[in-house]
């Protein structure tokens, strides 16, 4: 008879599918070492290292990543020093800075971000992996 969820809760749940799938690193929150997830993810805090996502990976305006990124969609709001990979819509979005390669199936720049790399657009499949790259590249030395 009475939940105990807000409604903004509820709809989070429903958005996210299961019982809130998503992983928030909230601000003042730093994390060394990657990370993999096979659900969203949402960086507000900083991330030292490389991560892998199978979904969508969010860059609030406070979060900031020193690694590669490799995932299906993002929306960046922070700042990243690595290269990102994309298979579907890459967002850069407001004051956002990224410093590195662009690999994505789709970008989206806002005019006040700002972005210094390559960009490769398109279907990703012809393009190396990012962490692939650099394994064999360890292997080699």
């Amino acid at each position: 008879m009475f939940n105990s969820k807000s409604k903004s809760e509820m709809s989070y749940e429903k958005s996210n599918g299961v019982n809130g799938g998503a992983t928030l690193i909230s601000a003042g929150t730093t994390l060394k070492g990657d990370i993999s997830s096979n659900s969203d993810l949402r960086i507000d805090g900083t991330i030292i290292g490389n991560i892998r996502s199978s979904s969508k990976i969010i860059i609030g305006s406070s979060g900031s990543v020193e690694g590669d990124i490799e995932a299906n969609q993002a929306d960046v709001n922070g700042k990243v020093t690595g290269n990102i990979k994309i298979k579907d819509l890459l967002q850069l979005k407001g004051e956002c800075i990224i410093t590195g390669n662009v690999q994505s199936g789709k970008l989206q720049v806002e005019p006040t971000a700002t972005f210094n790399g390559q960009c490769h657009m398109g279907k990703v499949t012809n393009v190396p992996n990012v962490f692939e790259s650099e394994e064999v590249a360890a292997l080699a030395n």
